[in-house]
């Protein structure tokens, strides 16, 4: 970690005056941020990381986290009794629905520098046209493959959909199935499966299409050749990772976090590719993960003055890099992101497909939650059987609408 805090201390991270700071700005102490990095050592790391911006900005920071589900049900209650901290970290599909709220402030008010970045990590942190947060780091989802096991079996790392079932099916054997992904009925089983409908040019503001079906279909196709495991509706992206692990998957839909534990395994010779898309020529659309840094609307502006310089410390080109080199994800900015993907090889493929990556509210703003329940839902119904993918997507398309 002393390589972050000088880090942070060598960029200065300079940041505009914005509006009412003054000289007041430097009599400020102390400010709050709050975020739901509970896990001890991740909690310590963050703290640190903190300490040293707030250092660079002239204030301490109090640190604290609550558990991830807390954090928005306490920032609402927050925000109407005006008791908000001053730094406030989100997961980015979240920041649509406190910025509608009036609880946060924008960011250009201060005079953060946000170019550089990717036109989809940018909409991950705005609403309504102005930039609210934003995110050091981002991740998203790739194709993780054994390859000793597909040595073995004489096949190709997959390209499109018909290489991938192809491949699932010659890789499954008794007490392994080629492929595994996590198609639970949560938004985490949404997430997994967007890759596959953004890239066949399906849409979450009209489920009910073709393209949709045929990226359904394609899940469906791989559980009925029993080239995937039924229990895909239960597992977790931890409990899809365990499978690969265990040699009773040959290949994963999964993310780059799983890339320390992976390399904990010196026996398991992995690789890992971006996702397959229907036909070759399509362009791969990743869903985009990770947290956003915000300003929240508090009744000093000297305090919000120096909370914007530590977010704007926290995305400085050098802690980017630094948080990717920490915790296996994709610095925001692009040049920074190609730098690390050289560096760190196994990182390219997440680089790559985060240049194209959505934010999962960049179309629907605060109704991106009743497309998730559709989108989960409909994979449920199609994959148990109850429902062809086309009538899942009809009843998706109704959830989404509330009609």
């Amino acid at each position: 970690m002393g390589t972050v805090a000088l880090a942070l201390a060598a960029t200065g991270c300079a940041v505009g005056s914005g509006s009412g700071s003054g000289s007041a700005a430097g009599k400020v102490a102390s400010i709050t941020a709050l975020d739901y990095y509970t896990d001890t050592t991740e909690h310590a790391q963050w703290g640190e990381r903190l300490t040293a911006c707030g250092k660079a900005a002239g204030v301490a920071v109090e640190h604290r986290s609550v558990p991830g589900a807390s954090l928005v049900p306490k920032v609402l209650r927050q925000a109407s009794s005006r008791t908000l901290p001053d730094l406030l970290m989100l997961d980015n599909p979240d920041l649509q629905q406190i910025a509608q709220t009036g609880a946060l402030t924008p960011l250009d008010r201060y005079g953060i520098d946000s170019g550089g970045f990717t036109k989809g990590i940018l909409s991950a942190g705005t609403y309504q046209g102005k930039v609210y947060g934003l995110a050091p780091t981002v991740s998203t989802i790739a194709l993780f493959y054994n390859k000793d096991m597909l040595a073995e079996a004489g096949v190709a790392v997959p390209k499109t959909w018909d290489e991938l079932k192809a491949a699932a099916a010659k890789l499954t054997r008794p007490g392994r199935y080629g492929m595994a992904v996590d198609a639970n009925a949560t938004f985490e089983g949404t997430w997994q499966f967007l890759p596959f409908l953004w890239s066949n040019g399906g849409d979450e503001r009209r489920l009910d299409t073709p393209q949709a079906a045929q990226a359904l279909q394609l899940w469906v196709d791989l559980v009925k050749s029993g080239s995937m495991s039924k229990s895909v509706l239960n597992w977790t992206q931890a409990d899809v990772h365990d499978q690969f692990v265990a040699g009773r998957a040959a290949m994963m839909v999964n993310g780059p976090w799983r890339i320390s534990e992976l390399n904990q395994d010196k026996n398991l010779h992995w690789g890992v590719v971006p996702i397959p898309v229907r036909q070759a020529g399509q362009t791969l659309v990743t869903p985009l993960g990770g947290e956003v840094w915000t300003v929240p609307q508090t009744a000093s502006k000297a305090r919000q003055q120096k909370a914007a310089q530590v977010l704007a410390c926290l995305n400085d080109s050098a802690n980017m890099l630094a948080l990717a080199e920490q915790y296996f994800t994709v610095p925001s900015r692009t040049a920074v992101a190609s730098r690390y993907a050289e560096q760190v090889p196994s990182m390219a493929p997440f680089a790559r497909s985060v240049e194209k990556a959505r934010a999962r509210t960049g179309e629907l703003g605060v109704k991106w939650p009743k497309a998730a329940t559709g989108i989960y839902t409909a994979i449920q119904a199609a994959l148990t059987g109850e429902q062809t993918p086309q009538e899942a997507l009809r009843h998706a398309q109704q959830i989404a609408t509330g009609s």
